[in-house]
């Protein structure tokens, strides 16, 4: 069943007509085949290419959305991945990267909550069961996922055997898609839910075990944005370094080192906010980034301070996809406007067979005590 929906706006921020705007520039760089390139002639990863498609679905730009993710089901390989970099339908770089490879069962349950189009989904299950397949395969004995798997030009396959904070927080969320997709496929994956428990108890307890990226934002705010990390424990972390990344009245910094205020990221930590119930500083914030708006409503990737200079010299979908998907969970407006919330995904994981050493919890409802 197909369901209406209108365009989100948040008052005083944004108006409806302005994210479609937004979404039209969107699509005004896919390619032919249905890519969705960062911008005009550079690459394609799946991870930003799946966000626009749910950025393009929320903005109602159905079509293109749906031409984005065909292009994911043509494109994958025949162990689930995908290559982390396409440029103009070539592989640029062939690594397998586990997080773009997850994050198709978030942008495929995302257009269910939407439409409730079976037949999508039937069409897509596949592709999404061979992708987290592929990075449950990858797991730790901590918990966390390995970054990704690359090929020599001769030689076998390879796993880089460290994983990333951010990237794992983002699995963590396309598995609680994935099991709601199992479970209206009616096929059980146990896997993943096993896999699940092991990955969320890992960024709750064990994030020093993570490949040290601390002075990217990401990494701060992810295992919020991504469920692992909620309630008050998700309160402390944003805490614990606003003052490093937060710059009033401009955005938050990509990295603590640099004065450089980035769109993207700034709209996730929006959504982490809002994930918490801090809707007020995440409206605050929204609005902050707002300087970024291109005439054209495409958005600036980001803008180097105090001299004001937009760097680099583009406008990127990601950033254009993040403030749509913003609006959507600030306004509630469409059915999938929780979905980093969590609201339709499949329950928090029990935290059972561990390697870490840390005693088991029995208790289903581990999530709500601990996180």
């Amino acid at each position: 069943m197909t369901r209406s929906y209108p365009i989100p706006s948040v008052p005083g921020v944004l108006t409806s007509a302005q994210v479609a705007v937004t979404a039209a520039s969107i699509v005004s760089m896919q390619e032919a085949d249905g890519a969705v390139p960062w911008t005009v002639g550079e690459h394609v990863d799946v991870w930003n290419h799946v966000e626009a498609a749910m950025a393009l679905m929320v903005a109602g730009e159905v079509r293109a959305a749906e031409a984005a993710y065909d292009w994911c089901r043509t494109r994958q390989r025949h162990d689930g991945s995908w290559a982390m970099k396409t440029v103009a339908g070539r592989v640029e770089d062939a690594s397998g990267e586990t997080n773009m490879s997850a994050y198709l069962a978030v942008g495929v349950w995302h257009h269910w909550t939407l439409r409730r189009d079976l037949a999508f989904v039937e069409r897509m299950w596949p592709v999404v069961r061979r992708g987290l397949d592929f990075v449950v395969a990858m797991q730790l004995p901590f918990g966390g996922i390995a970054w990704s798997q690359e090929w020599d030009d001769d030689g076998p396959a390879r796993v880089n055997s460290e994983a990333l904070l951010a990237g794992s927080s983002s699995i963590y969320q396309s598995l609680r898609a994935g099991v709601a997709l199992a479970d209206l496929m009616d096929q059980p994956q146990p896997e993943w839910e096993l896999a699940g428990g092991r990955l969320g108890h890992a960024l709750r307890e064990h994030r020093d075990l993570f490949l040290d990226k601390s002075t990217f934002s990401m990494d701060w705010y992810y295992p919020v944005l991504g469920g692992a990390v909620r309630g008050q424990a998700g309160l402390d972390l944003l805490a614990s370094r606003w003052e490093e990344f937060v710059v009033p009245g401009l955005g938050i910094r990509c990295v603590d080192t640099n004065p450089w205020v980035t769109g993207a990221e700034t709209c996730e930590l929006v959504m982490a906010l809002d994930c918490l119930g801090d809707h007020e500083r995440a409206l605050r914030l929204y609005a902050d980034m707002q300087h970024l708006r291109h005439e054209d409503g495409s958005y600036w990737t980001g803008s180097v301070h105090p001299e004001f200079v937009f760097w680099p010299h583009e406008q990127t979908t990601y950033t254009a996809a993040a403030v749509i998907l913003a609006a959507d969970e600030l306004s509630r407006t469409t059915p999938a406007s929780g979905i980093m919330r969590g609201e339709t995904l499949a329950q928090h994981f029990r935290e059972i067979a561990l390697e870490c050493g840390c005693p088991e919890d029995a208790s289903a409802d581990v999530f709500s005590r601990r996180a």
